[in-house]
């Protein structure tokens, strides 16, 4: 088995959900108002020390990793599901570098010691955030944020 002791990925975080536009119909109900959900985070990427990994043989092949991004937001109050974090296995020693600016991110010692790498975006507002007594049907709603990229 070859050794690698050094590699280049790319993470990407997940996005966040967008908000959603809705109004409460029913049949007895006049005027029920907004009821749009919110959008879930984006999931975010953490590198994880493990002792059972020795080299980084494993990143010539998988060079981009992408955590889950949320969903969008519903009617009636629901709102969408958050993005999963995403884990990546590296050797306990490992040194962490931005490669465009060379700026030292993190040094991963222990074992099950975590580093986030990237960060996931926020979720929208869904309409029902934004009711008050005199805008009682808003049709205002907020995209997610976009994940943070790093290479």
């Amino acid at each position: 088995m070859k050794f690698v002791d050094e590699a280049t990925v790319q993470v990407q975080a997940g996005n966040g959900g967008h908000g959603c536009l809705s109004f409460r119909r029913e049949k007895f109900v006049e005027r029920g108002g907004p009821d749009g959900g919110d959008g879930g985070h984006g999931g975010d990427v953490y590198l994880l020390a493990d002792d059972s990994i020795n080299t980084l043989v494993d990143f010539r092949v998988a060079r981009r990793f992408r955590a889950e991004s949320g969903r969008g937001g519903a009617g009636r109050n629901m709102t969408g599901r958050s993005g999963n974090d995403l884990d990546v296995k590296v050797p306990r020693g490992t040194v962490i570098h931005d490669v465009d600016t060379g700026e030292l991110i993190g040094d991963l010692t222990d074992n099950g010691q975590r580093l986030k790498v990237v960060l996931g975006g926020r979720g929208g507002q869904g309409n029902t955030r934004f009711k008050s007594s005199t805008n009682r049907a808003p049709r205002k709603i907020t995209q997610g944020t976009l994940g943070e990229p790093c290479a």
